[in-house]
């Protein structure tokens, strides 16, 4: 971990639309990492721990509130009120590097006048093509979709794209000098959590029967992504299986259409929903304290009757682990932390440990309350003072490590 005083040498403004976490989340580390500062534009989506407190990183809610639920005019005011700030941030902007992964709301402005005001700033553009031409690709290609992609390409100073095909599309279709685009594989989605809840634990949850054959469908709901496929082949699975149950989990466009092709529609489970990673209250129940194998223990903080940070650990003989940890201020997790202490202490714990990858936004506060890291794992392990010495904190070489995840 880069110590808070160092100096980066390179500045980039990352724009991401306000979304997209798994892979803002994967390339701001990456960058940090190499030493880049970062002015990160997003938005209530991307508010998250993660973004927070990190050496370098500079976190700017501009979007605000992006909820599906609101009515028009709010809608307008917002996106409009998001525009007008990210204008004025451009103008005082300190990296000469703007980096943009997705446009905004309104890509046709987007993609000419907005990116002229960056280049007559004297910014540097460079540009992610997730997708070459998503018009083409769903089937909904027009004369002024062709010339505003034209115009960001021609505009960009470095556009990226994950795949040598792509990169031949583009120079192909937009005449793009083969110079100015470079291929980055799309990375791994590192923010979904890895845990050991087994295929038949995850059946029973989601309500199917243990050893039922099922089919997950999970992604956003758009035509390329071929649902209707899987669809339309239901009938020819389910004489081949005839117990197979389907389940479709997403979020995306207008679900009456599939739902219309459904020849067995008995057969399907549908969420047609975002699907969030995000600890709801009804996950944390369900996981902690409802676990049908070990006891979870909740500390909790309140600011004015309100919920503002939660520590949940588990007690395993004289071992304590904490499993989730989450608050709205490092103060509250630093007092959360010394009365999991206190509690675990007097149950007769000699060790606590807090299993963060090396990248958590919460490894400081870690290291302030005592925490040892160990960069070959990342399970961090403190033996609490009482465990050599009652009364004397032991000294480094009293310090050991335990592999694994303990969470459940």
């Amino acid at each position: 971990m880069k110590d808070s005083s160092a100096v980066h040498s390179i500045a980039v403004t990352l724009l991401t639309g306000g979304s997209d976490k798994p892979y803002v989340l994967g390339l701001i580390t990456e960058l940090l990492a190499r030493g880049v500062a970062i002015d990160l534009i997003g938005s209530d989506e991307l508010d998250c721990a993660e973004f927070r407190n990190r050496s370098g990183l500079n976190f700017l809610n501009l979007r605000g509130d992006q909820r599906s639920d609101a009515d028009f005019s709010s809608k307008m005011v917002r996106v409009l009120r998001y525009y007008w700030k990210l204008l004025a941030y451009a103008a005082s902007a300190k990296p000469k590097i703007f980096h943009i992964l997705w446009n905004n709301k309104f890509e046709s402005f987007d993609r000419t006048l907005l990116m002229l005001y960056y280049k007559l700033l004297g910014k540097s553009v460079v540009l992610t093509a997730h997708n070459v031409n998503a018009g083409r690709r769903d089937s909904k290609d027009t004369v002024l979709n062709q010339l505003t992609l034209r115009i960001q390409y021609r505009l960009a100073d470095k556009i990226f794209v994950h795949t040598e095909k792509m990169k031949s599309e583009l120079v192909a279709a937009f005449a793009v000098a083969e110079s100015r685009v470079s291929v980055i594989p799309f990375g791994i989605n590192n923010t979904v959590p890895n845990t050991r809840l087994t295929p038949s634990e995850a059946k029973v949850r989601l309500g199917f029967r243990d050893g039922e054959r099922t089919i997950l469908f999970f992604g956003r709901i758009t035509p390329y992504k071929g649902l209707e496929y899987l669809i339309r082949a239901e009938p020819l699975i389910s004489a081949r299986v005839p117990d197979v149950r389907i389940m479709i989990a997403g979020q995306g466009e207008e679900f009456s259409r599939y739902s219309r092709m459904m020849v067995h529609p008995e057969r399907f489970i549908v969420h047609n929903e975002f699907i969030s990673e995000e600890r709801s209250a009804e996950y944390l129940n369900w996981r902690f304290l409802q676990h049908p194998q070990r006891r979870h223990h909740l500390v909790t903080a309140r600011k004015d009757g309100r919920l503002c940070g939660f520590l949940l650990y588990h007690l395993a003989g004289e071992d304590a682990t904490i499993v989730d940890l989450l608050a709205e201020e490092d103060k509250v997790v630093k007092a959360m932390l010394a009365e999991t202490i206190a509690a675990v202490r007097r149950c007769g714990a000699q060790t606590i440990s807090a299993p963060f990858l090396k990248s958590h936004a919460g490894q400081e506060i870690l290291k302030d309350c005592g925490f040892l890291p160990r960069e070959s794992t990342p399970v961090v392990v403190l033996p609490l003072p009482w465990a050599a010495n009652p009364g004397n904190h032991p000294s480094a070489d009293r310090w050991y490590l335990t592999h694994g995840d303990r969470e459940s």
